[in-house]
């Protein structure tokens, strides 16, 4: 996915043009780092104490430089209009949180809204026209004819989440503001893998079948995750 979202920034940004980040659900700030990182002025939403600590500890490991380009701010992300004014961000992040909103449309006009005319929204979010692959991928039948018509899973924490259907967030998008541009699959070959396996030796070909993978249908439409960048008019 950081190979796709440099692709889309790349593409939309003179090389070496400092940017304003909000990245909306931050958890550990794996990729606030990584931009901040790059140069670019990040700012991290996050409302699990955890996951905030677990920010700070990994900002405070990192030079100077980097740790004054990064804020974090404990709060919850559709309270973005509380901390920010209309179009203060040039890139929007939101990853990996909109399956735990029950109704996610106010959450994304609010990103929206934080938007630069021009600026990038970046959703990371579960696929349900694919919930049934990992079922029957697992030889769970009852669990993949119970998933083609649902939008509702268990996830690997053990917690009822939602997904999202491409359809639906193309739709939503364009009613924000901020139609769809390009879209993605995130996890067509791995999703399945057990937790704590071995990473492989020849993981660079690993990723690059996914990175092709994650670009080319038909693999791409039953990829476990979907990420869809959508740009501000």
């Amino acid at each position: 996915m950081a190979r796709q979202l440099d692709e889309q920034i790349a593409g939309r940004y003179p090389v070496g043009q400092r940017l304003r980040v909000l990245d909306v659900g931050m958890g550990q700030g794996t990729q606030a780092l990584r931009l901040a990182r790059a140069g670019h002025q990040v700012t991290g939403v996050e409302q699990e104490p955890k996951m905030v600590a677990a920010a700070r500890e990994a900002l405070s490991g990192e030079p100077e430089g980097i740790r004054e380009r990064v804020r974090i701010i404990e709060g919850d992300g559709r309270d973005t209009g509380v901390h920010f004014l209309p179009g203060s961000f040039d890139v929007v992040l939101c990853h990996g949180v909109l399956m735990y909103v029950s109704e996610p449309d106010p959450l994304l006009a609010g990103l929206a809204r934080m938007l630069a005319p021009g600026g990038l929204l970046s959703l990371l979010v579960r696929n349900a026209d694919a919930l049934a692959m990992r079922s029957g991928l697992s030889w769970d039948w009852a669990g993949a004819l119970g998933a083609f018509d649902s939008t509702a899973y268990r996830n690997r924490l053990g917690l009822d989440v939602r997904a999202d259907r491409l359809g639906t967030l193309t739709a939503t998008l364009a009613g924000i503001g901020a139609p769809l541009q390009a879209w993605y699959g995130v996890r067509v070959f791995t999703d399945t893998a057990p937790e704590g396996v071995e990473i492989p030796a020849d993981v660079e070909s690993l990723l690059a079948a996914e990175e092709r993978a994650g670009r080319t249908d038909p693999y791409r439409a039953v990829a476990a995750l979907l990420h869809l960048c959508g740009v501000r008019g």
